[in-house]
């Protein structure tokens, strides 16, 4: 399995001006220009396009990136792929920005990076200055409503319904807790057996906290500050029976395929990837608890400020290649993102016929009710994820944090 959808710590906010210049800035500026409308035109010779990859989205769209590389060589010479982790993003972002030296064309990102990015000013106003170039995307609606965290900043690639779900070994735990109360209480008889990766750094442990509050019917879900007050109360005991965090999804599984954990949190994707990989025994179970809403995630496609107007026409024809539905199809992979398209009108016998196999061998019939039957909510906006993912860290778990 690919690196996990990690979450970026954002830190302050970077106030800038957006202007219709072209090129990059110089060092010390204020501001980091975004190019005129007018010079975002396809290039004279192909370009080479640098697309950074901080949500394992790699191992669901890389082959639609290399098709249009392979159908466009008058416009791409090729695409380089680098992957780092998402706390890293925003640094490494700003620091290009600051210098003036740009190397990123496209970052591809789960709603932490997004929101870190959002709140310190990094990404390319694509609606508010480029609208007319935009993919006009068949969103399903819950995907359409992931596209309105990016504030027309970003473009939805790849949706998942997500969770939050629990994972289980059937044979150690023949009667899985149904509500909150009954996880509490088995994690109480069965200390560190149960486990979630850091939140910041984890898809199924940001679920699992933002999924509580629906749960627990606290007062606000999407407040975490004011609104989780049974949400950290409960977080807290629950802490008191697990041994430590991890800094990625990846090791529970590990943990839990190895019998060190008997129940961790999860979601579709990293319920069926993993058991494809053989990570995790076919045989293992998943269910949900009392009161559960569906919150969903998505990845996006930004574009760091700074980028040339040519490349960036490129980018926007690559974004409108990578949502027709013969290209999203391929983004079922094998599970890893469950479905996984964000378009409508996209089904199974589209995919790939390796991915077809992996989800009839893998998948789970019951998926289809749940996603259908459960309400869906989309996670937290950016300044109140940074909020709760902060809050966690310095009340929760932070000092039970070990690197994995």
């Amino acid at each position: 399995m690919k690196t996990p959808r990690l979450s970026l710590l954002a830190g302050f906010l970077v106030l800038g001006l957006a202007v219709a210049a072209c090129g990059a800035p110089e060092p010390g500026q204020g501001f980091v220009p975004e190019p005129a409308a007018a010079d975002v035109k396809m290039p004279s010779e192909p370009v080479t396009l640098n697309i950074v990859d901080v949500a394992g989205n790699l191992q669901l769209t890389q082959q639609i990136f290399d098709n249009y590389a392979a159908a466009n060589k008058d416009k791409v010479a090729r695409i380089t792929y680098t992957k780092v982790t998402s706390p890293e993003l925003a640094g490494k972002v700003k620091a290009q920005q600051d210098a003036g030296r740009l190397d990123i064309d496209l970052v591809l990102t789960g709603t932490d990076g997004l929101s870190a990015g959002l709140e310190q000013n990094l990404w390319v106003d694509l609606a508010g200055k480029y609208q007319d170039k935009l993919p006009q995307a068949n969103y399903l609606e819950p995907a359409a409503k992931m596209a309105e965290l990016a504030q027309g900043k970003g473009v939805v690639i790849t949706y998942y319904p997500s969770g939050p779900l629990i994972e289980y070994n059937p044979k150690t735990v023949p009667n899985p807790p149904k509500t909150a109360e009954e996880l509490l209480e088995w994690a109480k008889n069965n200390p560190k057996k149960f486990s979630y990766a850091r939140p910041a750094n984890s898809g199924p442990g940001r679920t699992f906290i933002m999924g509580l509050p629906y749960i627990l019917k606290d007062s606000n879900p999407m407040d975490p500050v004011n609104g989780w007050t049974k949400t950290w109360e409960y977080l807290k005991e629950l802490g008191k029976y697990v041994e430590y965090y991890p800094t990625g999804t990846t090791q529970t599984m590990k943990e839990l395929g190895e019998g060190t954990r008997d129940v961790i949190v999860s979601t579709t994707g990293w319920d069926i990837n993993p058991r494809v990989l053989g990570q995790v025994p076919k045989d293992f179970k998943v269910g949900t608890l009392e009161g559960f809403t569906w919150v969903t995630d998505a990845h996006y496609m930004v574009v760091p400020k700074g980028i040339s107007g040519e490349k960036l026409a490129v980018v926007l024809d690559l974004m409108k290649y990578s949502l027709q539905p013969q290209q999203q199809a391929i983004t079922f992979d094998k599970g890893y993102f469950y479905p996984g398209p964000a378009v409508q009108g996209v089904t199974l016998d589209m995919a790939p016929a390796e991915s077809q196999q992996a989800i009839k061998d893998f998948g789970r019939p019951e998926y289809d009710q749940l996603i259908e039957s459960n309400p869906k909510a989309v996670p937290l906006d950016a300044k109140a994820l940074v909020a709760a993912f902060d809050k966690w860290d310095k009340e929760v778990g932070g000092d039970k944090v070990k690197a994995s």
